[in-house]
């Protein structure tokens, strides 16, 4: 750049650059970008109308064409380094329709819109948006103007949401992340679902994101077996034909929908999740070991030991003082012994949505600022931007340890649309043999 401008035009660009105190002002109305963003525009605006009129500016061809420049007519843009003053040529027909900066459009597509949904996907709100770009840009946006940017994001949200699933998935993982949303004319708390699903290639995927629907005549939204038929329902609908282990937290009316939907799912209860509600009613002194001896329990070797040792927990003093969190795996058992069926190696992949609840800790971070949202859409919307969020900043993150001297990564760039499932191929054998002939 500084050999095609030379030093003479850049001194020119600092010194009319220059700020009531000498200072350098990079960004805004005026400023060195602002000034090379307009001469760039409008060097390209001329070529579009030079490209729309046949001929070159002064060019003796364009005598009787019937069309020719008619003088310039004065713009100000919205960009990504502030607002920018534009001299938009004109013809004289008035059929010149610019496609860099369209008629009856106040910002330039591209870096602005870019940003805006950037700050949106880490989190900003509306509101907040507006004031950094008023801030640090100058540059005013209506909040109408806002949501119409970020609102162009939903359609993609929308075809990722019924892209097409594979037909089998070893294991899928659902948790929820509860978020503020406003529905019949009310702000509650909703659970947002999400599944993560496990591709015969050790692969995963967000599967989805659902929320239930509140009915008319309910305060709140149900987590009932009707909203848990429609997610296996879209499913299903999408492609996927069987899911061979389904880890959740227990979830109301889950379990009779999954069967429905796919008869030979086997449940696994989420051990971390039982331990959680297991330490519940303990007291905080007595966590420790409570949790020493609950640890016998999902670290048996087989479930028969398993059983054995909540029977001594549950006869021990700990189990007398607590017997609720000796209930609390009765109460769960037959969902909780199925991943004793497999190794050590393997029942850590299984036993746990710490995976999915990695992915719900860096959204909450994102969704914990806003007060509610306005709809649904709005909550899939921004789950959607900071999943792909993330998973850029993962991207970059494998990029540069692979560039590090002695260092290998192997793993794609995506933390979770394809990240690999480490010790997959131990695990793919051992499903194969629990469950032969239904992973291919």
């Amino acid at each position: 750049m500084r050999e095609l401008l030379g030093d003479e035009v850049l001194d020119l660009l600092l010194a009319g650059s220059r700020d009531g105190k000498g200072g350098l002002r990079l960004t805004g109305e005026g400023s060195m970008l602002g000034q090379l963003v307009k001469a760039v525009l409008e060097r390209a605006l001329e070529a579009e109308l030079t490209t729309h009129l046949g001929y070159d500016k002064h060019d003796q061809s364009g005598n009787g064409s019937g069309n020719s420049r008619n003088g310039k007519i004065a713009k100000t843009v919205q960009t990504g380094i502030g607002p920018v003053r534009l001299a938009v040529p004109r013809d004289r027909a008035g059929t010149f329709e610019p496609v860099l900066v369209p008629k009856r459009t106040g910002r330039v597509s591209g870096g602005l819109d870019d940003m805006i949904i950037s700050l949106y996907a880490h989190g900003m709100s509306v509101r907040d948006i507006q004031h950094h770009l008023r801030q640090i840009y100058d540059t005013e946006l209506s909040h109408e103007a806002i949501s119409n940017i970020t609102d162009a994001v939903l359609e993609e949200a929308r075809a990722w949401q019924s892209r097409p699933l594979d037909p089998i998935y070893p294991v899928v993982f659902l948790d929820a992340i509860v978020v503020k949303v406003r529905d019949n004319h009310t702000v509650q708390a909703k659970p947002a679902y999400l599944a993560i699903g496990i591709d015969t290639d050790g692969d995963k995927h967000v599967l989805g994101i659902w929320l239930a629907k509140t009915p008319l005549d309910a305060a709140t939204a149900g987590e009932s077996a009707r909203f848990w038929a429609s997610v296996m329902t879209d499913l299903k609908n999408r492609g996927v034909r069987d899911i061979v282990i389904a880890c959740t937290d227990g979830l109301p009316g889950f379990e009779d929908a999954v069967h429905a939907a796919f008869p030979h799912t086997t449940l696994q209860r989420c051990v971390v999740h039982l331990i959680r509600n297991a330490l519940r009613p303990v007291a905080r002194g007595d966590r420790t070991a409570v949790a020493a001896e609950l640890k016998k329990i999902y670290t048996a070797p087989t479930a028969e030991a398993a059983f054995d040792a909540l029977a001594d927990f549950a006869a021990s003093p700990w189990g007398e003082k607590y017997p609720q969190a000796a209930k609390v795996f009765e109460n769960a058992w037959d969902t909780f012994i199925p991943f004793f069926a497999f190794s050590p190696a393997v029942r850590k992949l299984l036993y746990t949505t710490n995976s999915i609840e990695s992915l719900n800790y860096q959204l909450r971070k994102v969704t914990k600022a806003r007060g509610h949202f306005p709809g649904d859409d709005a909550v899939v919307k921004l789950l959607w931007l900071a999943i792909i969020n993330i998973e850029d900043k993962r991207a970059r993150q494998r990029l540069a340890n692979r560039a590090k001297e002695g260092k290998r990564n192997d793993q794609p760039a995506r933390l979770i649309e394809g990240q690999r499932t480490f010790g997959w191929r131990e695990a793919l054998n051992e499903l194969e043999i629990a469950y032969p002939g239904r992973i291919k």
